[in-house]
């Protein structure tokens, strides 16, 4: 599946096996929404280095350098967005005036505050602007590249064993999670299988040479029409094929024939990890500001 594995966002890297793969999911669920909640009402400083924290365990942690070249389309990406709203207008309408009479009287300024950092013709960048700059490009990177962290060291079957086990009190509530917990297990499992019908119908159609010129607009609109028709029909095909597969297992209901992907237990490099987000928080709460 070519179209799978060419995907840079959400892929599962099962080889080699990093330092991250060895944690538990619930913890790096938690540093997930510790990255994720972070940023929000936090100042420029401490969102840039959020993007230090992010990169840093990505070195300490052994992602091979490939897998860093698979994400360049995001860190291009954010930093498209910094030049942009960096020279873009702050909003503000403020008009810079120097504090000095026209006539110079080599007064000593008071500080050195400047509201305008740079201007030279058009290109304007002042303090409101580059905070701003700061401030998307970083929570863009924070939000995109800790979730696909996550997902680059997580497998599908250890993210939903941590959820279930995470939603088990909700259990009280009456809640099906059981339900919940494979409803999503077999969605996610389903994914590759839509990628793959989507490969197989583009390489059918690529393979006739069409010539879309001399079909024209309606023409054209038809025959993607039929290929949709298709392609939905495949999936509902491979969904019966799935269900006919579990009724003959014999599978009745979740809590009977409940599968356990993965024995979750917390060892002790799992607690040293999770005791650190109590320093993260700290650094969150005394200089990340409000």
């Amino acid at each position: 599946m070519d179209l799978l594995r060419s995907l840079p966002l959400g892929l599962y890297l099962e080889k080699p096996i990093t330092k991250l793969h060895e944690l538990d999911p619930r913890v790096k669920l938690a540093w997930l929404m510790s990255f994720l909640a972070a940023p929000l009402l936090a100042n420029p400083f401490f969102r840039a280095s959020l993007v230090g924290i992010l990169l840093l365990m990505s070195l300490l942690a052994g992602i091979p350098l490939r897998v860093f070249k698979q994400q360049a389309w995001l860190l291009i990406l954010c930093i498209f967005v910094f030049i942009i709203t960096a020279i873009s207008p702050d909003g503000l309408a403020i008009d810079s005036q120097p504090r000095l009479p026209p006539i110079d009287l080599n007064l000593p300024q008071p500080t050195s505050y400047h509201y305008v950092l740079f201007e030279e013709g058009w290109l304007t960048i002042t303090r409101r602007s580059l905070e701003l700059a700061i401030r998307i490009s970083s929570l863009l990177f924070t939000l995109i590249y800790s979730t696909n962290l996550y997902l680059l060291s997580t497998a599908p079957e250890e993210i939903t064993a941590g959820l279930e086990k995470l939603m088990r009190p909700l259990g009280i509530f009456k809640l099906p999670v059981t339900e919940i917990i494979l409803t999503l297990t077999l969605s996610l499992r389903f994914i590759p299988l839509v990628l793959e019908e989507v490969q197989n119908l583009a390489r059918s159609i690529r393979t006739r040479a069409i010539n879309w010129k001399k079909l024209g607009i309606r023409k054209s609109l038809q025959v993607w029409l039929m290929v949709a028709e298709k392609i939905l029909e495949n999936l509902l095909l491979r969904a019966e094929q799935i269900a006919i597969a579990m009724e003959v297992r014999g599978f009745t209901s979740p809590n009977q024939h409940k599968v356990e992907w993965h024995q979750l237990r917390l060892k002790f490099r799992d607690w040293l990890v999770l005791a650190s987000l109590i320093p993260f928080w700290w650094a969150r709460v005394i200089w990340g500001g409000m």
